[in-house]
């Protein structure tokens, strides 16, 4: 069975995967996250999802049993990639602009070995109720926001704010778990592993 790496530090996308019962070893390697110029939402996860796994795959030394996985997530409103908030000020606007208002999340996940590339594109739609400016400000005190695409995270104390969500769950966490265990079958690396075996 190949060996799956994780080329993500984010703890929600190691949390995810470890729930499906795939083991995997963390391995990163940096890339340039900004956008190209005029560069749709889709294609810009795509090509970071994809650089991430290749970039983690060359810091390999042994690369004929791996598999990397890579991953990027992007919060859009209005055909704007809202990225991580650089400051108080910015994730303040931000929940701002999104507030009673519905946006696009899309994730890109990508399985990367010696010999292919294969790549998914999720996207989802989060509708968030009308936010006032105090639980913004007592939302950003609350730390939680600061290393989030978009200023927010959905499995956590902003949960409260989302009014409806269309699509894939966890991929606005991070992580599509449908599309990513699809990729997986076709890399040969089984779901559950951590369930005993049928006796």
């Amino acid at each position: 069975m190949a060996t799956l790496y994780l080329a993500s530090g984010s703890p929600r996308r190691r949390e995810l995967l470890t729930q499906i019962g795939v083991p995997f070893t963390t391995r990163i390697a940096p890339i340039d996250e900004t956008a190209l110029p005029d560069e749709a939402p889709s294609a810009y996860v795509e090509r970071l999802a994809r650089g991430k796994a290749l970039a983690a795959l060359a810091t390999l030394e042994h690369t004929d049993d791996a598999v990397v996985l890579g991953a990027d997530t992007a919060v859009v409103l209005d055909g704007r990639i809202l990225g991580k908030p650089a400051d108080r000020d910015e994730a303040l606007a931000t929940l701002a602009a999104l507030s009673g208002r519905e946006h696009q999340v899309l994730t890109a996940v990508a399985l990367a070995s010696a010999s292919r590339v294969a790549v998914r594109v999720v996207v989802s739609r989060v509708s968030f109720r009308p936010l006032s400016g105090a639980e913004i400000a007592a939302y950003w005190a609350s730390g939680e926001p600061g290393d989030k695409a978009g200023s927010y995270g959905i499995q956590g104390l902003a949960a409260v704010f989302v009014r409806q969500l269309q699509g894939s769950y966890s991929a606005v966490v991070g992580l599509p778990l449908c599309e990513t265990a699809e990729l997986l079958a076709e890399f040969d690396i089984p779901c559950w592993q951590s369930l005993p075996a049928p006796g």
